[in-house]
């Protein structure tokens, strides 16, 4: 067919209703913490923070030790989860470029548009970070037939904040007006995604959900005043620790959201849906030292180089989780390498739809299921930073980063050095001539994210 993008989704509507009458389709629900590192959960080696839930969630399903996030700061990832593209070819490259903050666009086909077009009801409660009030890029333009939560990441950083977004129109929390700090917004904001579930787990029709949750990611500006940025209502389960009060904060955040995952899994085996149901968890980059927090005082990079805004493997590769009972092996750990965007042409697959011509990412429902799985040649990443241009690239056992456009490309091999201690460019000429070659073609250069820029 020789269709625009938009011109796909409508014929891809009208192929797929039918299929749906015939068979009921799973249901989806993708969970992304924020700032969440590789080393922060019980099942990949954290002793400290308590993660039950989450750690239960991967002894029924399958834990992968090689997934990544589509970037390393929180825009652009989010990008290339909804979108299917990587930071080569996504829209929104960074958190803002030159021009201020760039969001999606009515010809960036979501994931949920795919799917709704597919039949499914389409819900996201959270964060979104890729378009302003006002623009083509709001979750309800984006395929989401209900939102709640923080369009701006900068605001989201409030979690106290005086005000949301209810679908396209502001909703004043009264809890925390006047100087009132009654209303913790990730749990405002949870509430009412549980109020969306059990409303779609009645309806004929699929489901996906949506869950990029603010936690445990921190207030950064009150952290710059105060020195203690983790916000959260209480410290339990660890008020008696002899811990600074940021790091009981951190901790506190992450098994928050822990019990709110056990929530969410509660909720589906109370509505029978359990075993329908693929849910996914992860997080949208390496763990921060923002707010007053230490990223190595629970070892939150799990024993890889580099955290947030960084392309070593602490910045960008995360802790993914995937449970679908009957379809997903209980208790297996998988090695398959693959990133963010080959988010939407799974969940494509696992409905029963064709994704989208000009995506980047590869279905990885073979090796949620065990079955044979197509590699990607590599993975590519690209940000334009305060400290310059920088890209990486994944390519089999080989990772190769260039700091800025004249720093020279470093390697490593991450079958021997998981750490990237160890830059073997000059014993490898030949790979990293590839990774150059790589570094070109995966590049396509963007007016609203130029490889000129510093941001």
């Amino acid at each position: 067919m020789n269709l625009d993008r938009r011109g796909f989704l409508a014929a891809l509507g009208a192929a797929a209703l039918p299929a749906l009458a015939q068979q009921r389709k799973p249901n989806i629900i993708f969970i992304l913490a924020d700032d969440l590192g590789y080393g922060d959960l019980g099942c990949y080696g954290q002793r400290r923070l308590q993660t039950p839930h989450i750690d239960k969630l991967a002894a029924e399903g399958m834990r992968f030790t090689d997934v990544y996030a589509g970037s390393t700061v929180c825009a652009p990832s989010r990008s290339c989860l909804i979108t299917g593209q990587h930071t080569g070819h996504t829209r929104v490259r960074g958190n803002a470029s030159p021009n201020g903050r760039i969001p999606l666009r009515s010809d960036d086909i979501s994931v949920a548009e795919l799917l709704r077009s597919g039949g499914y009801r389409t819900g996201i409660f959270g964060k979104w970070g890729v378009g302003e009030a006002g623009t083509q890029g709001t979750p309800n333009k984006k395929g989401f037939d209900e939102w709640f939560g923080y369009l701006n990441q900068g605001h989201a950083h409030d979690f106290y904040t005086r005000h949301l977004w209810e679908n396209e129109s502001e909703v004043f929390l009264r809890g925390n007006a006047g100087g009132l700090r009654t209303q913790y917004s990730h749990d405002v904001i949870f509430d009412r995604s549980l109020e969306w579930l059990d409303s779609a787990a009645g309806a004929a029709d699929p489901f996906f959900l949506y869950l990029p949750w603010t936690i445990p990611h921190a207030n950064n500006e009150a952290g710059r005043v105060t020195g203690d940025g983790m916000e959260v209502p209480d410290y339990a389960p660890y008020e008696q620790e002899q811990w600074p009060t940021t790091e009981k904060g951190f901790a506190a955040m992450v098994t928050r959201m822990d019990r709110d995952v056990g929530r969410v899994m509660s909720a589906l085996k109370e509505k029978g849906i359990d075993e329908n149901t693929l849910v996914i968890f992860s997080s949208d980059n390496g763990p921060h030292r923002e707010g007053g927090h230490d990223p190595e005082f629970f070892g939150s990079r799990g024993g890889l180089r580099g955290i947030k805004r960084d392309f070593y493997e602490g910045g960008i590769r995360v802790p993914t989780i995937a449970r679908w009972p009957g379809k997903i092996e209980a208790g297996a750990v998988s090695s398959q390498i693959w990133a963010f965007w080959d988010f939407l042409p799974t969940a494509c697959e696992a409905a029963g739809l064709e994704p989208p011509d000009g995506i980047d990412g590869i279905s990885m429902l073979p090796a949620l299921t065990g079955k044979p799985q197509r590699d990607h040649e590599y993975l590519y990443w690209e940000i334009s930073m305060r400290t310059g241009w920088m890209q990486a690239v994944r390519m089999g056992q080989w990772k190769g980063v260039r700091l800025a456009r004249d720093k020279p490309i470093e390697l490593y091999n991450l079958a021997q050095d998981r750490a990237e201690e160890r830059d073997v460019a000059r014993e490898h000429p030949d790979v990293v001539r590839r990774i150059a070659a790589a570094f070109e073609a995966a590049h396509e250069e963007s007016a609203d994210f130029p490889s000129s820029a510093r941001s």
